[in-house]
């Protein structure tokens, strides 16, 4: 779907707030302060010295806006600026740098860079439940890619070695994907990310690792392809193959598009990959309309980034 950038939800602030109050209070306001939504209880302010779009809750007696409580909050940016960033951000399938953004949207580039991280934060997936269940399988993989921070500056052969790359875990089942960043990929790390996202009755696929053998007994099945006899799908028909198109998506991102990103970082750059492969059957306005609906409840200060919080 093409987008139309003169829609001016992406222009004009007015209509920016009025599409993200249409996202944020389908059945009108509510106080993010206090939860009041009795609409008698919820005035809107309109005087001469009160910017467009602030409410007055009468239970509290606090001033909000529709950003309060979310991502947006207390940023200076213009609100459509922000709503371009999150559409811009939801359509690139392999993601958008913050060089990128901050040309686009004539901000900083650190102002562009620090609007990318809030809004993966609004990419997020709060609270998943379990994949799969019984009758249903998992693809599970592993990937290395890149150097670690730790690691960056040792000689060549050091560098060359696995336990130098960043190491990933990704779980494919009916064709959405929860990926983790890990510090190392061995047994017990993946079967923490198992057991905590898998339910027990799921049939596990995964390759000929070793990683994965003792952990597969608690499954209801455990089957694996022989890539090193170049086998992409079994005798019973079990594959790797989605959880390694999920990998092909997010290194070209991650070599072409975020070509620097420290390791501190890394999680909140898988949670967009995340974000975009899980929703590629729907069009890119919704899929920024999801994103954006995902900013409420969230917060994320330039101190918090730069320490690395929730990452």
């Amino acid at each position: 779907m093409t987008i139309d950038i003169t829609n001016p939800i992406f222009h004009d602030n007015d209509k920016a707030r009025e599409h993200l109050e249409a996202l944020r209070w389908p059945d009108g306001p509510y106080c993010p302060h206090c939860g009041e939504a009795d609409p008698e209880r919820i005035t809107k302010l309109q005087g001469k010295s009160t910017r467009p779009g602030v409410h007055k809750c009468k239970t509290c007696r606090k001033p909000f806006s529709v950003t309060v409580g979310t991502v947006f909050e207390r940023s200076k940016v213009p609100l459509g600026k922000w709503v371009l960033a999150t559409q811009l951000m939801a359509s690139s399938k392999k993601g958008m740098s913050a060089h990128q953004l901050h040309r686009m949207l004539g901000v900083t580039y650190k102002t562009a860079w620090f609007m990318a991280h809030r809004i993966r934060e609004a990419m997020k997936e709060t609270n998943p439940t379990p994949m799969g269940g019984e009758g249903q399988h998992i693809q599970a993989d592993e990937t290395y890619f890149g150097i670690k921070d730790d690691v960056r500056y040792m000689n060549k052969r050091t560098r060359k070695h696995m336990s130098s790359k960043r190491s990933v875990v990704s779980l494919v089942s009916g064709g959405k994907a929860r990926t983790f960043h890990v510090q190392r990929a061995n047994a017990k790390t993946v079967r923490h990310i198992l057991v905590t996202n898998v339910h027990r009755s799921s049939e596990l696929h995964t390759d000929e690792a070793h990683i994965y053998k003792t952990v597969g007994k608690e499954f209801a099945a455990h089957k694996h392809v022989t890539h090193s006899k170049d086998e992409y799908v079994g005798s019973e028909g079990q594959t790797t193959n989605h959880v390694e198109n999920y990998f092909s998506v997010f290194k070209r991102g991650m070599r072409g598009v975020y070509q620097h990103c420290s390791e501190k970082h890394l999680q909140r750059y898988i949670d967009e990959f995340d974000f975009r492969f899980n929703r590629r059957d729907i069009d890119d306005m919704e899929r920024a309309m999801e994103a954006l609906q995902g900013i409420t409840g969230k917060r994320l200060t330039y101190r918090r980034i730069g320490d690395g919080a929730n990452v």
